[in-house]
């Protein structure tokens, strides 16, 4: 019976309240629908992150004095070392094929020898792929055999990690912010219902009521208002995306939507969140400075 009750209050909050509700909602409508879009962006961002530290290449150019076969033993014990996902062994032979492919020349003809040396290009786990963990590959390198020289852009690595970092910040300081002005807004919502019915809550309490009881429907309450708000700003994202950039722009809408598919569910669980957090916090404070009195 009681738990009929609670369900019953919290549903008929928001009809006693209509419009701090309504303001609630479509204000942390606007805000879901704002970290929806970043969060959006963000997550494909990142991926595209990985993707780029997956094409990061070391090469090992050897030594002439080093044989065929003490060269693909090499290649080998590279490939063992933490983080190498790949290592290839590359020819004289194949690295004129690949100058000519690159620069439209044959370098052979030009100067009457091949002068590159042999190589093995290691690519790394996308983990692997910081200047930090590379750096410590390549004294490991450097130590498998005499007469190397290791070579990689650490100017795209360190710009790669630089912007990582910096779009981080940027995307939790941002999400902070929105999920702090939710839950500001919903526990407000609920203290103007508490202050509203403070002479039916003090009846409550002195027939017995305990601090759940008289608590409780106004979480839900703010769980619902939170709940709508996030369904709401979930079917504004997916017309966004789903059909707007499905129409207009459908090279971006393939970048975007793996993430977009995931952040759907993620507003509305992040919006009944919010919602929860805000109405239980608010109820806690006011139930204790009412105690007191």
């Amino acid at each position: 019976m009681s738990l009929s009750f609670i369900v019953r209050e919290g549903f008929s909050g928001i009809g006693r309240a209509k419009i701090p509700a309504a303001i609630t909602v479509t204000i942390s409508f606007f805000a879901l629908v704002l970290l929806g879009l970043f969060s959006t962006v963000s997550l494909s961002f990142f991926d595209l992150m990985q993707e780029l530290r997956s094409r990061v290449e070391l090469e090992v150019f050897l030594a002439d004095s080093l044989s065929e076969r003490q060269a693909a033993e090499l290649a080998g014990k590279i490939r063992a070392l933490d983080g190498v996902r790949e290592a290839t062994f590359v020819s004289k032979q194949e690295a004129a094929s690949i100058f000519s492919r690159d620069f439209g020349e044959d370098v052979v003809k030009i100067l009457g020898s091949n002068p590159l040396p042999r190589s093995i290009r290691l690519k790394f786990l996308p983990e692997y792929a910081s200047p930090d963990s590379i750096g410590r590959v390549v004294p490991h390198i450097n130590a498998l055999s005499a007469g190397l020289e290791v070579r990689y852009n650490q100017r795209y690595l360190g710009q790669i990690e630089q912007n990582g970092r910096l779009f981080t910040l940027l995307t939790g300081g941002l999400g902070l912010l929105i999920a702090v002005a939710t839950v500001v807004l919903v526990g407000y919502t609920i203290r103007l219902a508490l202050y509203s019915r403070q002479e039916k809550i003090r009846t409550m309490r002195l027939v017995g009521a305990t601090a759940w009881f008289i608590g409780a429907p106004y979480v839900i309450e703010g769980a619902l208002q939170g709940l709508l708000a996030g369904l709401l700003a979930a079917g504004a994202v997916w017309l966004v995306f789903e059909q707007l950039l499905f129409t207009s722009e459908p090279a971006i809408y393939r970048i975007l939507h793996p993430s977009a598919l995931v952040i759907y569910p993620a507003l509305v669980l992040l919006g009944l969140v919010l919602g929860i957090f805000g109405s239980t916090l608010s109820v806690g404070k006011y139930l204790r400075v009412a105690s007191k009195r």
